[in-house]
């Protein structure tokens, strides 16, 4: 196989992808005037629904301009050797393999953020403004930004320094290294993101003693579950969409909810949110979610490892100097249909999880508040409540409302 050869199959993925996602948007958008099921008739009244409705098309739309943008943007640079430029000035600062990397992907990825930016701030501040879900400031949009960047150097920088000193330091057996590597950083990060990493974007404040953590603390003990962190999260800040979440597992497993959530349902259907969390825990879905992610890390750098080495995948993105970040971007581009296989598995595992843990919340709680929860959610964020099949098989991690209303009425 030529690197030519290479080259056309990156860009005959790039495309295909492409198409592909714009197609079952298009099938999903044909469904966002379809009539309500009966079991959702009171999530929305008539204008109410409109809104949603203008909410999804705005969006639809919108997704059509930047995901043009991008794949423009990105045949561009492979078309006219983008990444032979971004390399050459790279190597224009140092002769050390390790800088050389950093300062190629410090390139493009902070360049990539700059060129986006103007989409980012314009569905913050001109969308999300409109339908009355934005909160977040400008100087907080900004920081958010520099924060990210500020991660991206010190975390990223660091991670990927050390994989490509393993790379030259034992050859092809990196991979049983950056796996190692990754894995521990996977863990870590699991048991410890919401205590290092969120109190940089959010504050998080305990809980306060009253009949919510009673009620809490009630159902926890009821199904044997020691709970004794929870947290309030200032998700008011940046919108009024809410969420929960756990973090953490043993001695550092803590539930998280958004000050939105507190605001929107009332404590039984809190509890009932809880429920559902505790029924993931419970079930052990976390771990297999960690499980399975640490082995699809291996199973990639594996197949990495096989290919780093071969200059074609440098020359067939336009580099003629053969090098492992430019290597890294080849693999990536041409791994992305196995990423998205993988991807669309995971999906199926995730909906079949949320069933499980609906299951647990109404067998150990009440189904009814966790029903009347997910309609006020699904409400509040002017969800799309008749998406095409197609669509929810490619892009939903959980089942569609209907669908979980009719497994917790069983």
């Amino acid at each position: 196989m030529t690197a030519n050869t290479l080259f056309y199959i990156i860009i005959g993925i790039i495309i295909i992808n492409f198409v592909i996602d714009k197609v079952i948007d298009a099938l999903n958008a044909n469904h966002f005037n379809d009539a309500l099921p009966e079991e959702l008739q009171d999530v929305y009244d008539d204008t109410e629904y409109k809104t949603s409705q203008q909410y999804k098309n705005t969006n639809y739309k919108f997704g059509i301009i930047t995901s043009t943008f991008s794949i423009v943007l990105t045949l561009g640079f492979l078309f006219f050797d983008g990444f032979e430029w971004v390399d050459q000035i790279a190597r224009n600062f140092s002769n050390n393999s390790v800088i050389i990397a950093l300062i190629f992907f410090g390139i493009i990825m902070i360049g990539s953020d700059i060129i986006t930016t103007p989409f980012s701030y314009y569905s913050t501040f001109v969308i999300e403004e409109k339908f009355g879900f934005n909160k977040t400031t400008k100087r907080t949009f900004f920081i958010d930004k520099l924060k990210g960047w500020l991660m991206m150097a010190v975390i990223g920088g660091l991670i990927l320094s050390l994989i490509i000193w393993f790379y030259e330091a034992t050859g092809k057996n990196f991979w049983i290294y950056a796996w190692a590597l990754i894995a521990a950083f996977t863990i870590f990060m699991n048991m410890f993101y919401s205590k290092l990493i969120v109190p940089l974007f959010n504050k998080q404040t305990p809980l306060e003693s009253g009949d919510l953590r009673d009620k809490i603390s009630t159902y926890a003990q009821s199904v044997g579950f020691k709970l004794d962190k929870i947290f309030i999260i200032d998700g008011s800040k940046r919108s009024t969409k809410a969420n929960a979440y756990f973090s953490g597992f043993g001695s550092e497993k803590r539930v998280t909810l958004y000050d939105t959530l507190i605001n929107d349902l009332d404590d039984e259907e809190i509890v009932a949110v809880l429920a559902h969390e505790v029924g993931h825990y419970k079930r052990k879905h976390i771990i297999f979610n960690l499980v399975t992610s640490i082995l699809l890390t291996g199973l990639t750098l594996f197949i990495l490892a096989l290919f780093i080495g071969n200059p074609l995948l440098s020359q067939a993105i336009g580099v003629e100097t053969p090098s492992f970040h430019i290597g890294l971007i080849a693999f990536g581009l041409l791994y992305a249909p196995i990423s998205e296989i993988t991807g669309l598995i995971m999906n199926v595992f995730s909906r079949k999880f949320e069933y499980q843990a609906d299951d647990y919340a109404k067998n150990t709680y009440k189904a009814e508040p966790l029903i009347t929860s997910l309609k006020k959610l699904s409400k509040n964020s002017l969800s799309n409540l008749t998406p095409h099949p197609a669509y929810v098989f490619m892009h939903y991690s959980h089942p569609t409302l209907l669908q979980r209303i009719k497994n917790l009425k069983k």
